[in-house]
């Protein structure tokens, strides 16, 4: 009985200690493929440190520049005009086409010319007859002085024959009068262009009846407008703020203007400053300026927008970063700049008007600075970051907007 439990002792615990050795061993390679994990890990962290973002840096453009004031401005014509006729008749002529250029002394409309040619026949006709009369009488009066002279004749005779002559000589001037009114309503059945510039539509066609009056003394029709061209007026508002600017810059900057077209990005005209209004609008606060501007090539049209830019003070050295590196806060800007440590850092600046693309720095930022102007959306106040170079470009007749914008 004895012998039969021991072989059934020594029977179980054989199994149970296999059991016992393969988990043992299952722990230790397990536990040696983590360790082996885990140092390959730390290895390779320690190896292949995180790599900083990488961002764009440049020290501020400087270039010398004049100050300026930018505005927004409206074409309007020097000289402008409504065609109507002097005297009525039939019109019997149109000698220009809608819209065209025309130019001082061009013949616009025609009214028939008979009746006042009729008119002038008559008038011509009296002065020629008072002429006869006015000779007459010379020669009546200097008969009669002859005939004094010998004395054959008496002096009531003379003074009769100088009453005469004296008559003969109204008469003579006042048939020349008809003459001249005649011909002046003659010459006016032509209308012509007193200027040279473009010409509106004619509002009323041939065969039309037409009303006109020398004074405008009763009414008269409209036939067309005509406006000049060349050269062609920009006005503009300043504010109370930019007429002082200007007027203490005047005497060290320029009458001189830059033009823009509203829809394009490039100052490509320039005019002369010639009007600034002598009373401040107590409404709007501004006061009205005007800019003459060439228009050789036609392509300017009263009632078109412009923007002007006034120069106010004579070259200074200016600085200038992206308008994209300037940051608005609150009533204040700021620039993001980077340190030697490689830190991110905001700098508060003092910022102007827009010159060649760019945003003119008035104070705040040293020369040597380094502005962050690309990588923007990565580079935060605080951030650790690595740099490039990248080169700030000067666009010599980009846009300006309106110093409004800074608001």
């Amino acid at each position: 009985m004895n012998k039969q439990n021991q072989e059934h002792d020594s029977n179980s615990v054989a199994p149970r200690f296999k059991v016992w050795a393969g988990s043992a061993v299952a722990l230790a390679v397990s536990l040696a493929l983590a360790g082996t994990v885990m140092h390959h890990a730390s290895s390779k962290a320690s190896e292949a440190p995180a790599a900083l973002p990488t961002i764009g840096v440049s020290a501020p453009l400087q270039r010398e520049l004049d100050a300026q004031l930018a505005f927004l401005g409206q074409y309007s014509a020097v000289d402008k005009v409504e065609l109507r006729a002097q005297v009525g008749g039939t019109l019997t002529e149109i000698n220009f086409k809608d819209g065209d250029i025309v130019h001082k002394g061009d013949v616009l409309f025609v009214i028939d010319p008979e009746p006042y040619q009729i008119k002038l026949s008559q008038a011509q006709a009296q002065l020629e007859a008072a002429r006869a009369r006015l000779e007459l009488a010379l020669r009546e009066l200097t008969r009669a002085e002859t005939l004094k002279a010998t004395d054959a004749g008496s002096t009531q005779n003379v003074e009769q024959r100088v009453a005469d002559r004296l008559a003969a000589q109204a008469a003579f001037d006042g048939a020349q009068a008809l003459v001249r009114d005649a011909q002046f309503d003659l010459n006016h059945t032509r209308i012509v262009a007193p200027f040279t510039g473009r010409i509106g539509d004619h509002q009323v066609s041939v065969g039309n009846l037409v009303a006109g009056s020398r004074g405008a003394s009763s009414p008269t029709t409209l036939l067309t407008t005509l406006v000049s061209m060349d050269p062609i007026y920009l006005n503009f508002d300043m504010s109370e703020a930019d007429h002082n600017n200007y007027a203490r810059g005047a005497q060290g900057g320029s009458n001189k203007v830059a033009v823009s077209a509203s829809d394009s990005t490039d100052y490509d005209r320039s005019g002369t400053l010639n009007f600034i209004d002598n009373a401040l609008d107590r409404s709007s606060g501004t006061i009205h300026a005007r800019a003459v501007v060439p228009n050789t090539d036609m392509k300017l049209t009263p009632g078109g927008f412009a923007r002007v830019r006034l120069s106010t003070s004579k070259p200074q050295p200016l600085m200038l970063v992206p308008d994209a590196s300037v940051f608005p806060d609150q009533s204040e800007h700021y620039v993001l700049v980077v340190g030697n440590d490689g830190v991110v850092a905001t700098k508060p600046v003092q910022v102007g008007e827009m010159r060649g693309g760019l945003r003119v720095i008035r104070s705040g930022l040293a020369a040597t600075d380094k502005v962050v102007v690309d990588g923007m959306p990565i580079a935060h106040p605080g951030a650790k970051v690595a740099m490039h170079e990248q080169a700030i470009q000067f666009a010599e007749d980009q846009a300006a907007p309106l110093q409004a914008n800074l608001k």
